[in-house]
């Protein structure tokens, strides 16, 4: 009988997968990359050496859960072909569960009084803007997902109110624009992870909260833009 939850996570440089059991969410390996481009050669690599080292094969799949965005669109792509393509297979659900969700749940897992601290996810979508959103340390959300405008005042009401941790890869440039704040946490070295994916698709899993897997698309955010080369 499948036991196993595989998680994917490709929607930063960061390329990670995890194994989690299904009935009490145990992690029973993992595997990452960070090597920025990589997705598209080492993902199944690494998904087949997870599967070896930890002794257990492709059959022992009960479910595919994959970081579902926002992030790099190219990334996201990625992971959701070779999550829905294992999913066709192997005739297995596909979990989705949001990248951001995802980032905050890592970081208040490991928090100290979890309960007193907000938590914001931001990933950087290239000049002054960042995918972010706000979370309560048992995931409860406070601001959806969106395309935030980083300026001073920026999420100014949150912060009159509660203290704020913010964490990855986009928070550095809103660090620099707020300066010294009181309510303001800034952390470094916070990347998506398999592991925390899978942690939460256990419990979707159960719910069975499943993605239509000839239909399911990650969720960008934002329009996918592409430009026309120019002539030579």
């Amino acid at each position: 009988m499948p036991t196993l939850l595989l998680s994917l996570e490709t929607s930063s440089p960061v390329c990670s997968v995890a194994l989690h059991r299904v009935a009490d969410a145990t992690l029973v390996g993992q595997s990452e990359l960070r090597l920025d481009k990589s997705h598209s050669t080492h993902l199944t690599v690494l998904i087949e050496q997870l599967l070896a080292n930890t002794g257990h094969q492709l059959s022992d799949l009960a479910a595919i859960a994959v970081s579902d965005g926002p992030g790099s669109y190219t990334g996201l792509r990625i992971g959701g072909a070779a999550a829905k393509g294992l999913c066709f297979a192997l005739d297995i659900p596909l979990i989705a569960i949001s990248t951001l969700r995802a980032l905050a749940a890592q970081v208040a897992a490991g928090t100290a009084s979890p309960e007193n601290f907000l938590y914001c996810p931001m990933l950087d979508a290239r000049r002054m803007e960042v995918y972010a959103a706000l979370y309560t340390h048992d995931g409860e959300e406070v601001l959806a997902p969106t395309p935030l405008l980083l300026e001073a005042d920026t999420l100014a009401e949150q912060l009159a109110r509660h203290p704020v941790l913010f964490f990855g890869h986009g928070a550095t440039k809103f660090q620099a624009l707020l300066g010294e704040h009181p309510q303001a946490g800034f952390l470094t070295g916070i990347e998506p992870s398999a592991v925390s994916v899978g942690a939460l698709a256990v419990a979707a899993y159960h719910r069975q909260e499943f993605q239509n897997v000839a239909y399911y698309e990650p969720f960008y955010l934002k329009e996918v833009y592409t430009t026309t080369p120019k002539g030579k």
